[in-house]
Protein backbone atom coordinates (compact mmCIF):
# COMPACT_ATOMS: atom_id res chain seq x y z
CA UNK A 1 0.00 0.00 0.00
CA UNK A 2 0.57 3.66 -0.82
CA UNK A 3 1.35 5.58 2.16
CA UNK A 4 -2.01 7.92 2.59
CA UNK A 5 0.38 11.15 4.30
CA UNK A 6 2.61 13.07 2.54
CA UNK A 7 4.48 13.77 5.82
CA UNK A 8 8.12 13.03 6.83
CA UNK A 9 8.72 10.78 8.72
CA UNK A 10 12.15 10.32 9.15
CA UNK A 11 13.91 7.35 11.64
CA UNK A 12 17.21 6.11 12.90
CA UNK A 13 18.92 3.09 14.85
CA UNK A 14 19.67 4.50 18.20
CA UNK A 15 19.81 1.25 20.23
CA UNK A 16 17.31 0.63 23.14
CA UNK A 17 19.71 -0.64 26.11
CA UNK A 18 17.01 -2.89 28.15
CA UNK A 19 13.27 -3.77 28.25
CA UNK A 20 10.55 -0.92 28.39
CA UNK A 21 7.10 -1.19 28.99
CA UNK A 22 5.81 1.50 26.51
CA UNK A 23 2.40 1.74 25.91
CA UNK A 24 1.80 4.11 22.36
CA UNK A 25 -1.90 4.91 20.61
CA UNK A 26 -2.21 4.52 16.90
CA UNK A 27 -2.95 7.89 15.00
CA UNK A 28 -5.40 8.47 12.50
CA UNK A 29 -3.97 9.18 8.81
CA UNK A 30 -5.04 11.33 6.13
CA UNK A 31 -7.21 9.57 3.33
CA UNK A 32 -5.58 10.57 0.71
CA UNK A 33 -6.02 8.12 -2.38
CA UNK A 34 -8.09 5.95 -0.35
CA UNK A 35 -11.44 7.04 -0.58
CA UNK A 36 -13.94 6.45 2.86
CA UNK A 37 -11.02 4.44 4.33
CA UNK A 38 -10.64 4.17 7.97
CA UNK A 39 -6.32 3.66 8.10
CA UNK A 40 -4.65 3.59 11.76
CA UNK A 41 -1.07 3.80 12.15
CA UNK A 42 0.88 1.98 14.68
CA UNK A 43 4.07 2.59 13.49
CA UNK A 44 6.50 4.66 13.50
CA UNK A 45 5.54 6.71 16.80
CA UNK A 46 7.45 10.23 16.67
CA UNK A 47 9.28 8.45 19.92
CA UNK A 48 9.86 4.92 18.06
CA UNK A 49 10.62 4.78 14.38
CA UNK A 50 11.57 1.09 14.52
CA UNK A 51 11.43 -2.61 16.21
CA UNK A 52 14.00 -4.69 14.67
CA UNK A 53 13.54 -3.59 10.99
CA UNK A 54 10.16 -3.34 11.05
CA UNK A 55 9.52 0.38 9.69
CA UNK A 56 5.70 0.97 9.11
CA UNK A 57 2.22 -0.77 10.19
CA UNK A 58 -1.09 0.51 9.23
CA UNK A 59 -4.15 -1.40 9.75
CA UNK A 60 -6.88 -0.56 7.64
CA UNK A 61 -10.24 -1.28 8.71
CA UNK A 62 -12.82 -3.30 10.08
CA UNK A 63 -14.96 -1.44 7.98
CA UNK A 64 -17.09 -1.77 4.48
CA UNK A 65 -15.17 -0.02 1.76
CA UNK A 66 -14.15 0.27 -1.94
CA UNK A 67 -10.20 0.12 -2.53
CA UNK A 68 -8.35 1.24 -5.26
CA UNK A 69 -4.63 1.93 -4.23
CA UNK A 70 -3.30 2.79 -8.07
CA UNK A 71 0.44 1.77 -8.76
CA UNK A 72 2.33 3.68 -6.80
CA UNK A 73 6.41 2.97 -5.88
CA UNK A 74 8.67 1.51 -3.40
CA UNK A 75 12.61 1.12 -2.68
CA UNK A 76 14.35 -0.29 0.39
CA UNK A 77 12.05 -2.63 1.65
CA UNK A 78 9.49 -5.57 2.05
CA UNK A 79 5.92 -4.94 1.74
CA UNK A 80 3.89 -7.71 4.12
CA UNK A 81 0.72 -7.96 3.65
CA UNK A 82 -1.52 -9.96 6.02
CA UNK A 83 -5.37 -9.74 5.50
CA UNK A 84 -7.72 -10.34 8.43
CA UNK A 85 -11.07 -9.77 6.48
CA UNK A 86 -11.76 -9.70 2.38
CA UNK A 87 -9.88 -10.07 -0.29
CA UNK A 88 -7.17 -7.67 -1.83
CA UNK A 89 -6.00 -7.72 -5.20
CA UNK A 90 -2.49 -7.18 -6.14
CA UNK A 91 -0.53 -6.38 -9.21
CA UNK A 92 2.82 -5.23 -9.58
CA UNK A 93 5.86 -4.75 -12.30
CA UNK A 94 7.21 -7.91 -11.90
CA UNK A 95 4.57 -9.86 -13.15
CA UNK A 96 2.63 -10.65 -9.85
CA UNK A 97 -1.47 -11.14 -10.37
CA UNK A 98 -2.89 -12.34 -7.12
CA UNK A 99 -5.31 -11.90 -4.74
CA UNK A 100 -4.53 -12.33 -1.07
CA UNK A 101 -7.19 -13.59 1.49
CA UNK A 102 -7.13 -14.76 5.32
CA UNK A 103 -4.64 -17.18 5.84
CA UNK A 104 -2.30 -15.67 2.95
CA UNK A 105 0.76 -13.58 3.26
CA UNK A 106 1.88 -11.80 0.33
CA UNK A 107 5.98 -10.19 0.84
CA UNK A 108 6.73 -8.01 -1.91
CA UNK A 109 10.71 -6.80 -1.87
CA UNK A 110 11.03 -3.59 -3.20
CA UNK A 111 15.05 -3.82 -3.47
CA UNK A 112 15.76 -1.13 -5.71
CA UNK A 113 12.48 -0.03 -7.42
CA UNK A 114 9.18 -2.15 -7.81
CA UNK A 115 5.71 -0.21 -8.24
CA UNK A 116 2.59 -1.76 -7.03
CA UNK A 117 -1.54 -1.95 -7.04
CA UNK A 118 -4.08 -2.78 -4.37
CA UNK A 119 -7.99 -3.09 -5.19
CA UNK A 120 -10.64 -4.84 -3.51
CA UNK A 121 -12.78 -6.82 -5.72
CA UNK A 122 -16.04 -6.00 -7.20
CA UNK A 123 -17.61 -2.24 -7.59
CA UNK A 124 -18.87 -1.66 -4.05
CA UNK A 125 -17.84 -1.11 -0.93
CA UNK A 126 -16.67 -4.78 0.72
CA UNK A 127 -15.84 -5.67 4.01
CA UNK A 128 -12.18 -5.34 4.98
CA UNK A 129 -9.41 -5.46 7.74
CA UNK A 130 -5.62 -5.96 7.21
CA UNK A 131 -2.13 -5.21 8.47
CA UNK A 132 0.23 -3.59 5.49
CA UNK A 133 3.44 -3.80 7.55
CA UNK A 134 6.93 -2.66 5.67
CA UNK A 135 10.55 -4.00 6.57
CA UNK A 136 13.82 -1.53 6.05
CA UNK A 137 15.89 -4.06 3.71
CA UNK A 138 19.87 -4.55 4.75
CA UNK A 139 22.37 -2.72 2.90
CA UNK A 140 23.43 -6.06 1.28
CA UNK A 141 19.73 -6.52 -0.40
CA UNK A 142 18.52 -3.00 -0.60
CA UNK A 143 20.18 -2.36 -4.07
CA UNK A 144 18.78 -5.99 -5.54
CA UNK A 145 16.17 -7.01 -8.11
CA UNK A 146 12.46 -6.62 -6.89
CA UNK A 147 10.49 -9.82 -5.91
CA UNK A 148 7.16 -11.22 -4.92
CA UNK A 149 5.92 -13.99 -2.86
CA UNK A 150 2.93 -15.59 -1.87
CA UNK A 151 2.34 -18.39 1.08
CA UNK A 152 -1.08 -19.40 1.58
CA UNK A 153 0.38 -22.21 4.52
CA UNK A 154 2.14 -20.77 7.15
CA UNK A 155 3.32 -22.94 10.28
CA UNK A 156 1.30 -22.79 13.59
CA UNK A 157 2.31 -23.84 17.45
CA UNK A 158 0.86 -23.58 20.85
CA UNK A 159 1.99 -21.36 23.43
CA UNK A 160 2.35 -22.86 26.81
CA UNK A 161 -0.37 -21.22 29.36
CA UNK A 162 -0.93 -20.74 32.86
CA UNK A 163 -4.35 -20.60 32.74
CA UNK A 164 -7.09 -22.10 30.44
CA UNK A 165 -6.54 -23.31 27.13
CA UNK A 166 -3.21 -22.92 24.99
CA UNK A 167 -2.85 -20.01 22.58
CA UNK A 168 -2.15 -20.63 19.27
CA UNK A 169 0.22 -18.70 17.32
CA UNK A 170 0.55 -18.05 13.22
CA UNK A 171 4.53 -17.52 12.23
CA UNK A 172 3.83 -15.15 9.53
CA UNK A 173 7.73 -13.94 8.88
CA UNK A 174 10.54 -15.00 10.65
CA UNK A 175 10.84 -17.04 13.37
CA UNK A 176 9.20 -17.80 17.11
CA UNK A 177 9.90 -20.51 19.28
CA UNK A 178 12.01 -22.15 16.83
CA UNK A 179 9.56 -22.27 14.59
CA UNK A 180 10.40 -20.77 11.13
CA UNK A 181 7.94 -19.12 8.46
CA UNK A 182 8.52 -20.11 4.51
CA UNK A 183 8.55 -16.16 3.79
CA UNK A 184 12.27 -14.97 2.44
CA UNK A 185 13.12 -12.13 4.98
CA UNK A 186 16.64 -10.38 4.86
CA UNK A 187 17.04 -9.88 8.54
CA UNK A 188 16.48 -11.46 12.13
CA UNK A 189 13.04 -11.01 12.51
CA UNK A 190 9.45 -12.41 13.69
CA UNK A 191 5.86 -10.91 13.09
CA UNK A 192 3.27 -13.75 14.29
CA UNK A 193 -0.27 -13.72 15.10
CA UNK A 194 -1.19 -14.71 18.20
CA UNK A 195 -4.58 -15.98 19.11
CA UNK A 196 -5.94 -16.25 22.92
CA UNK A 197 -8.77 -18.24 24.02
CA UNK A 198 -10.89 -16.28 26.63
CA UNK A 199 -9.71 -17.05 30.37
CA UNK A 200 -6.54 -17.62 29.52
CA UNK A 201 -3.06 -16.96 30.29
CA UNK A 202 0.27 -17.66 27.83
CA UNK A 203 3.72 -17.62 27.71
CA UNK A 204 5.28 -15.97 24.76
CA UNK A 205 9.02 -17.02 24.52
CA UNK A 206 11.08 -13.86 22.82
CA UNK A 207 14.87 -13.40 21.96
CA UNK A 208 16.85 -11.70 24.53
CA UNK A 209 18.99 -9.38 22.03
CA UNK A 210 15.94 -8.65 20.17
CA UNK A 211 13.68 -6.09 20.34
CA UNK A 212 9.55 -6.59 20.43
CA UNK A 213 6.45 -4.57 20.79
CA UNK A 214 2.93 -6.00 20.61
CA UNK A 215 0.09 -4.92 17.90
CA UNK A 216 -3.41 -5.29 19.56
CA UNK A 217 -6.52 -6.54 17.13
CA UNK A 218 -9.01 -7.39 19.09
CA UNK A 219 -10.40 -8.24 22.45
CA UNK A 220 -9.32 -7.88 25.52
CA UNK A 221 -5.95 -7.82 26.33
CA UNK A 222 -3.92 -7.67 28.79
CA UNK A 223 0.52 -8.07 28.73
CA UNK A 224 2.66 -8.75 31.80
CA UNK A 225 5.56 -7.04 31.36
CA UNK A 226 7.21 -7.25 35.01
CA UNK A 227 8.26 -9.12 37.66
CA UNK A 228 5.89 -7.19 39.72
CA UNK A 229 3.39 -8.98 37.93
CA UNK A 230 2.36 -5.39 36.84
CA UNK A 231 -0.50 -5.76 33.76
CA UNK A 232 -0.50 -3.47 30.82
CA UNK A 233 -4.04 -3.19 28.92
CA UNK A 234 -3.94 -3.20 24.93
CA UNK A 235 -6.81 -1.94 23.02
CA UNK A 236 -6.91 -2.48 19.66
CA UNK A 237 -4.29 -0.90 17.74
CA UNK A 238 -1.86 -0.04 20.84
CA UNK A 239 1.57 -0.62 20.25
CA UNK A 240 2.86 -1.99 23.19
CA UNK A 241 7.08 -1.52 22.94
CA UNK A 242 8.94 -4.06 24.74
CA UNK A 243 12.25 -2.89 24.36
CA UNK A 244 15.09 -5.54 24.39
CA UNK A 245 16.73 -8.62 27.09
CA UNK A 246 13.68 -10.10 27.48
CA UNK A 247 13.02 -14.16 27.35
CA UNK A 248 9.31 -13.82 27.75
CA UNK A 249 6.47 -11.99 28.06
CA UNK A 250 3.09 -13.51 29.64
CA UNK A 251 -0.15 -12.52 27.95
CA UNK A 252 -3.63 -12.49 29.29
CA UNK A 253 -7.48 -12.13 28.61
CA UNK A 254 -11.17 -12.62 29.90
CA UNK A 255 -13.29 -12.83 26.87
CA UNK A 256 -9.90 -13.81 24.18
CA UNK A 257 -7.91 -11.19 22.21
CA UNK A 258 -6.19 -11.25 19.10
CA UNK A 259 -3.10 -9.84 18.91
CA UNK A 260 0.04 -9.36 16.95
CA UNK A 261 3.75 -9.70 17.54
CA UNK A 262 6.66 -8.00 16.02
CA UNK A 263 10.71 -7.94 16.60
CA UNK A 264 13.60 -8.51 15.79
CA UNK A 265 17.88 -7.96 15.67
CA UNK A 266 17.94 -4.09 16.09
CA UNK A 267 18.58 -2.61 12.70
CA UNK A 268 22.38 -1.79 12.15
CA UNK A 269 21.43 1.31 9.84
CA UNK A 270 20.21 5.20 10.06
CA UNK A 271 16.88 4.75 7.25
CA UNK A 272 15.00 7.51 6.05
CA UNK A 273 12.04 7.18 5.05
CA UNK A 274 9.52 9.53 2.99
CA UNK A 275 6.38 8.60 0.65
CA UNK A 276 6.81 4.85 0.12
CA UNK A 277 10.29 5.30 0.08
CA UNK A 278 13.38 3.52 2.48
CA UNK A 279 16.60 4.86 2.09
CA UNK A 280 20.13 6.61 3.83
CA UNK A 281 20.15 10.10 2.69
CA UNK A 282 17.44 13.37 1.27
CA UNK A 283 19.74 12.85 -2.59
CA UNK A 284 18.77 8.61 -2.26
CA UNK A 285 15.24 9.77 -1.76
CA UNK A 286 14.94 12.95 -4.37
CA UNK A 287 16.69 10.56 -6.83
CA UNK A 288 13.67 7.61 -6.57
CA UNK A 289 11.02 10.36 -6.34
CA UNK A 290 12.80 12.07 -9.74
CA UNK A 291 12.99 8.38 -11.40
CA UNK A 292 9.08 7.77 -10.38
CA UNK A 293 7.75 11.07 -12.09
CA UNK A 294 9.47 10.06 -15.24
CA UNK A 295 8.48 6.75 -15.42
CA UNK A 296 11.45 5.85 -16.03
CA UNK A 297 12.60 2.05 -15.99
CA UNK A 298 13.71 1.91 -12.37
CA UNK A 299 9.91 1.03 -11.65
CA UNK A 300 8.54 -0.49 -14.00
CA UNK A 301 4.80 -0.73 -15.19
CA UNK A 302 1.90 -2.81 -13.72
CA UNK A 303 0.18 -4.37 -16.20
CA UNK A 304 -3.62 -3.72 -17.09
CA UNK A 305 -3.14 -0.12 -15.83
CA UNK A 306 -2.36 2.85 -17.85
CA UNK A 307 0.04 5.19 -17.20
CA UNK A 308 -2.21 8.07 -16.10
CA UNK A 309 -3.35 5.68 -13.30
CA UNK A 310 -0.07 6.15 -11.69
CA UNK A 311 0.20 8.08 -8.52
CA UNK A 312 2.09 11.21 -8.41
CA UNK A 313 5.10 11.56 -5.60
CA UNK A 314 4.30 14.49 -3.38
CA UNK A 315 6.63 17.40 -3.47
CA UNK A 316 9.82 16.89 -0.99
CA UNK A 317 9.54 19.46 1.75
CA UNK A 318 11.69 22.47 1.92
CA UNK A 319 14.08 21.16 4.52
CA UNK A 320 16.76 18.48 4.02
CA UNK A 321 15.56 14.42 5.21
CA UNK A 322 17.06 13.16 7.94
CA UNK A 323 16.98 10.40 10.14
CA UNK A 324 15.07 10.37 13.58
CA UNK A 325 16.29 9.08 16.82
CA UNK A 326 14.69 7.26 19.07
CA UNK A 327 13.14 8.79 22.57
CA UNK A 328 12.76 5.60 24.54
Amino acid sequence: MTRLDAGVEESGSTRCDGPRAVLLAAREVPLGGVRAMEVHRSLPQRELPTVGAWCFLDRFGPQEAVMRVDPHPHIGLQTVTWPLVGEVHHRDSIGSDVVVRRGSLNIMTAGAGISHSEYSLGEGAVPLDALQLWVALPEERRHGGPAFERHDRLPTLSLPTRDGDAAQATVVVGELAGVASPATMHTPIVGAEISLPPRSRVRVPLQHEWEHAVVGIEGDLRVVTGSDLDETPVRAQDLLYLGVHRDEIELATEEGALLFLIGGEPFPDDIVMWWNFVGRSHDEIAVAREEWEAAGARFGAVEGHPPEQRIPAPPLPNVRLTTRRRRI
